[in-house]
C-alpha cells in the first residue's frame, strides 16, 4: 500500500468589518490608556478590555487553512495569526460522495441540497476561481482551495469521486 501525503496551506481573506472593529478597538484602548495615564484611573479597566479584545480579534481574523492528506484521510487544521493550530475537521476519503470544482457541472445534481456549508477556503471568488467543492455523508458541503498536487493525489485514490474537470 502505497501512503501519499501531501499538504497545502492557504491564507483565509479576513472581513473588512472585522478589520475596522480590530482598528477600533485598538484606538479605544490606547485613548483609555493615555487617559488614564493622565490620572484618570477609571479608564485602566476599560483600556485592559479593549486590549484583550483586539488580541483575540486579531487571532481570528488572522486566519489560514492547511490542509493535510494522508492515507484517504483530509486533515483541516486552523493556523490563528501564525501562532496557534487547531484541527478543526478530518474526512475520510470513503465517505465523501463527491469532489469537484465549484462551477463544475459534476455538481448539478447536488446544488438544490439542503446541508450545512462550512468554508475552509481563501473565502474569496477569484478568477479563475480554484475553490473545490467536497459533499460528504449527504449532510454536508465543504468549501477548500486545494493545491493541484492534491487533488491529482486524491483523483489517484479515487477517481470515480474526485473530479479535476
Amino acid at each position: 500500500m502505497s501512503d501519499a501525503y501531501v499538504e497545502c496551506l492557504v491564507k483565509a481573506k479576513s472581513s473588512l468589518l472585522g478589520k475596522i472593529f480590530k482598528v477600533v478597538l485598538i484606538v479605544v484602548a490606547v485613548v483609555c490608556l493615555l487617559l488614564s495615564m493622565m490620572g484618570l484611573f477609571l479608564f485602566i479597566i476599560p483600556a485592559a478590555l479593549a486590549g484583550v479584545g483586539a488580541y483575540f480579534l486579531y487571532l481570528n481574523t488572522d486566519l489560514e487553512y492547511e490542509y493535510l492528506y494522508l492515507d484517504k484521510e483530509l486533515a483541516v487544521d486552523k493556523v490563528m495569526a501564525k501562532s496557534r493550530r487547531k484541527r478543526v475537521a478530518v474526512y475520510n476519503l470513503d465517505r465523501i460522495e463527491i469532489f469537484a470544482p465549484i462551477n463544475s457541472y459534476h455538481l448539478d445534481n447536488y446544488k438544490n441540497r439542503n446541508v450545512k456549508v462550512k468554508d475552509y477556503s481563501i473565502g474569496e471568488e477569484q478568477k479563475p476561481d480554484l475553490r473545490y467543492a467536497l459533499y460528504y455523508e449527504g449532510g454536508q458541503k465543504i468549501l477548500l482551495s486545494p493545491s493541484p498536487e492534491m487533488v491529482k493525489v486524491m483523483k489517484n485514490v479515487a477517481p470515480r469521486k474526485v473530479f479535476s474537470d
